[in-house]
């Protein structure tokens, strides 16, 4: 597997995959500094929640467009250069499948790994009351990497059943879209769209008071069940993306 992982990083060297998320991370990094502009003390008391409240909502409009491009850019050159069948004959199509989710999720666990070290830096610099709250940045690096990684699953199964990428791209597309707005929705109806569980694993409410104008955050429970369910989805999902990419007509 670590051949097949390497062999992967290898193809994709000139494709500028990093660009994808460094450019992810580079928007975001811009918007949290102009959000944080112009804090009185009341919203430097809670800014760790408010970071926390609206990276998802971030995440929720470019983590599945970036994750329909990573995914994209992993399997278009095996279309184009018509080498799935090739590659058949030197590794199974089932490690080719494992290698190439791992490189893609490698990229995806980098970017949130780098939101957590912005979330923490720019919390810092502009002077959040109490130290980062490290529990809760735990809870969002689990809970955005393990909604990533499906989304990421669900992508490149279609990227490599689809010669045409354009499809798999349309559905990162429209899944970004209806992410956000399944948002504003009941919960339990976010349960029912993949894209919607970015809002499902939020730990962080909102109140805002249209007299005051004043917006208080808090914490909620964590959705364990929401978890779990996700976990479920991704793991049959796997199974059966992988088991349809094996019985591809090469």
């Amino acid at each position: 597997m670590i051949k097949a992982l390497a062999m992967e990083f290898q193809k994709i060297r000139r494709k500028r995959v990093w660009l994808i998320v460094a450019a992810l991370i580079i928007v975001q990094i811009l918007w949290s500094l102009w959000g944080v502009r112009g804090m009185d003390a009341h919203d430097l008391s809670q800014g760790w929640m408010h970071f926390l409240y609206q990276f998802p909502l971030l995440n929720s409009i470019m983590m599945p467009v970036i994750a329909a491009v990573v995914a994209s850019r992993l399997c278009d050159i095996e279309h184009k250069g018509q080498t799935l069948k090739l590659l058949n004959t030197v590794m199974p199509a089932g490690r080719l499948f494992s290698a190439k989710f791992l490189c893609g999720s490698l990229y995806m666990l980098a970017a949130v790994l780098l939101q957590v070290v912005v979330i923490a830096a720019v919390g810092r610099l502009v002077g959040f009351e109490g130290s980062p709250p490290l529990a809760k940045l735990f809870y969002y690096l689990l809970f955005t990497t393990a909604v990533n990684l499906t989304i990421l699953l669900l992508q490149q199964v279609l990227s490599l059943l689809f010669r045409n990428q354009m499809i798999a791209l349309a559905v990162g597309i429209i899944g970004s879209f209806a992410g956000l707005f399944i948002l504003y929705f009941p919960q339990s109806l976010e349960r029912f769209l993949l894209w919607g569980y970015y809002g499902v694993l939020m730990f962080v409410g909102m109140n805002w008071d249209r007299a005051t104008r004043v917006t208080d955050f808090y914490y909620v429970p964590i959705d364990w069940a929401g978890f779990v369910t996700l976990i479920i989805v991704f793991c049959v999902m796997y199974i059966i993306g992988r088991a349809l990419f094996i019985r591809k007509e090469m």
